[in-house]
C-alpha cells in the first residue's frame, strides 16, 4: 500500500520501489512508530477528527500490529515502503478504512523525526548504563591496585613515575565526560516535532504540548520547516560517539602495547584474545585491535553523513533517508563496543613485577632538579644541574644514585647528603599531591569524584 500514489498515472519501476524502500532499515522503530502513531490518534480526537470509539479502534488496532512485531508474526509486503506505511497498511487490514484517519494533519516528515527521537532516546539510555558500568569497572581497577607503580609515558618515552591507578583513571576521566556528555545530548534529542505536518504545521489545532507530555518530551520544536528538516540530533550523536570511540581506541592501544612481550605489563585473558593460524604461540589482541579498527567506521559514519546533510535546501529531502543507516550501524557498534571493553578491562591480569621492574632511575632526574629547586635553585637553573648529572652518570655508564656526592659537586656545590632520598620510586609518586596528581592521596579522591559524577 502506497501512501502517495493518487497523483500518478503509473507505477514506480520495481528497481526504483527497492531503491525508495528504507523498511529493512527503519522496521527497527516499528515499536516507536505505533506508540507516536496512538498519541497521536487521541490526540486527533481531543480535537473532534476522530470520535471516541474511532481513537479506541485505531489505539487497541495498534496493539495488535505490535503484538504480531512482538511475536514475530508480522507479515510484511514488499510493497512496504517504510515502517510507517507497513504500520498503517496493517491496521487497515485488522479495523478498516477508520486507519485511514490517522495520518490527518500528519506527514512521514514529522512523523520520521518523531520515530527517530524516540528511538535515540531510549538507545541513549542503555549507551548510559554501559558506559557507567565501563567508568565504575576502571574505578573499582584503580582502587583495588592503587600501590602499583609503573612508567608514565610522553612520546612513548619513559617519563615520570605514576600509579597503574593514575593510568585507569586518565581513561576514566575521558569515558566519564563522554558520560556527561551523552547525558546532556538526550536533552537536546528529547524534543517533540510531531505536529509539524509536511512543513507548515498542523491545521486542526492539535495540542503539541500535551502530545510532548504523553510521550515524554521535554519540550516541541518551535518551528514546523526547521523540525522536518532538522537531523542536527543524529550528527549530535554522531560526534559524540566518534570521540567516544577514539578514547576507547587510545585506551585499547595503550593495552595492546602494555600487552605484548617487550612490556608485558598486563595480560589478556583468553576470552577476550584469539590465536593464529600459523603460529601457535601468538595470543592476539584481537578484541582490542577491533575496537581500534572500529573507530575508524565510526568516524565515517560521522563525516559520510554530515556531508549528506552539507548540500541539503531547507526542510525535508530524501537524502534525509541515510540518517537511519548511520544512525543504528553507530549505537550498534558503540554498544557493542562498550561490552567488549568491559569484558576485557574486568578479566584483564597485571604484571606489577614488570612494571615497577620497568622504572628506572633515569626517570628520576625531574625529582632531582625538583630537590635543586627545594634548596633555593631557580627551575631552568635546576633543570640545566639535572640534566648534567644525567650526562655524567651516562658518561661513567653507572645509574645516577651510584654517582658519589663528590662527583655530584663536581656539578654543584648544593647537592648534599639528602640527595640520595631522591633515589624512591614511591617518593617520586607521593610528591604529585595536588589535585590531580598520581600520589596515593590524590588519586583516591579523583576515585571519590569520578564516583560522585556517575
Amino acid at each position: 500500500m502506497s501512501l502517495w500514489g493518487g497523483r500518478f498515472d503509473g507505477k514506480p519501476a520495481q528497481v526504483m520501489q527497492a531503491f525508495n524502500s528504507s523498511f529493512e532499515l527503519d522496521k527497527r522503530m516499528h515499536a516507536e512508530d505505533i506508540k507516536g502513531s496512538q498519541v497521536y490518534a487521541k490526540a486527533l480526537g481531543r480535537v473532534g477528527i476522530l470520535t471516541d470509539v474511532e481513537v479506541q479502534t485505531i489505539v487497541e488496532g495498534l496493539d495488535q500490529v505490535l503484538a504480531e512485531w512482538n511475536d514475530g508474526r508480522f507479515d510484511a509486503k514488499g510493497t512496504d515502503e517504510d515502517i510507517h506505511t507497513a504500520n498503517e497498511r496493517r491496521l487497515k487490514e485488522l479495523v478498516g478504512s477508520v486507519a485511514g484517519k490517522l495520518h490527518t494533519g500528519r506527514s512521514r516528515n514529522d512523523q520520521v523525526a518523531t520515530d527517530m527521537r524516540l528511538w535515540l532516546r531510549d538507545s541513549i539510555d542503555k549507551l548510559c548504563d554501559l558506559l557507567c558500568d565501563l567508568v565504575k569497572i576502571l574505578l573499582n581497577r584503580a582502587e583495588q591496585e592503587i600501590d602499583v607503580l609503573m612508567p608514565g609515558y610522553t612520546h612513548m618515552q619513559r617519563a615520570q613515575v605514576v600509579r597503574w591507578s593514575h593510568w585507569l583513571l586518565s581513561h576514566a576521566s575521558n569515558l566519564a565526560g563522554d558520560l556527561a556528555k551523552l547525558r546532556a545530548l538526550r536533552s537536546t534529542i528529547n524534543v517533540l516535532p510531531l505536529g509539524s505536518g509536511a512543513i507548515a504545521g498542523n491545521p486542526f489545532g492539535v495540542d503539541r504540548e500535551w502530545i510532548a507530555q504523553e510521550l515524554g518530551f521535554q519540550e516541541v520544536t518551535v518551528n514546523s520547516m526547521a523540525s522536518t528538516g532538522d537531523r542536527d540530533f543524529v550528527a549530535d550523536f554522531l560526534y559524540w560517539a566518534t570521540l567516544t570511540m577514539i578514547h576507547l581506541s587510545k585506551l585499547s592501544e595503550d593495552l595492546i602495547i602494555f600487552s605484548t612481550k617487550e612490556f608485558a605489563f598486563v595480560q589478556l585473558s583468553d576470552a577476550y584474545s584469539t590465536g593464529s593460524s600459523l603460529m601457535p604461540q601468538k595470543k592476539n589482541p584481537d578484541s582490542l585491535e577491533l575496537i581500534r579498527g572500529k573507530t575508524g567506521t565510526i568516524f565515517g559514519n560521522c563525516t559520510g553523513f554530515l556531508c549528506t546533510l552539507k548540500g541539503l535546501p531547507s526542510t525535508y529531502n530524501k537524502d534525509l533517508q541515510e540518517d537511519k543507516q548511520a544512525m543504528f550501524s553507530t549505537y550498534d557498534t558503540v554498544s557493542a563496543v562498550l561490552k567488549i571493553s568491559a569484558g576485557v578491562l574486568s578479566t584483564l591480569k597485571i604484571r606489577r613485577d614488570r612494571m615497577e621492574s620497568a622504572l628506572s632511575e633515569d626517570m628520576l632526574a625531574t625529582d632531582l632538579a625538583y630537590y635543586l629547586v627545594r634548596k633555593g635553585v631557580p627551575f631552568r637553573d635546576a633543570h640545566d644541574l639535572a640534566g648534567q648529572v644525567v650526562a655524567k652518570s651516562e658518561k661513567l655508564n653507572c645509574p645516577l644514585s651510584h654517582l658519589t656526592l663528590d662527583q655530584m659537586h663536581e656539578i654543584s656545590s648544593v647537592f648534599d647528603v639528602d640527595v640520595h632520598s631522591v633515589w624512591d620510586y614511591e617518593n617520586s609518586a607521593e610528591q604529585y599531591r595536588s589535585a590531580g596528581g598520581t600520589s596515593k592521596e590524590a588519586v583516591l579522591v579523583q576515585i571519590e569524584k569520578l564516583k560522585t559524577s556517575l
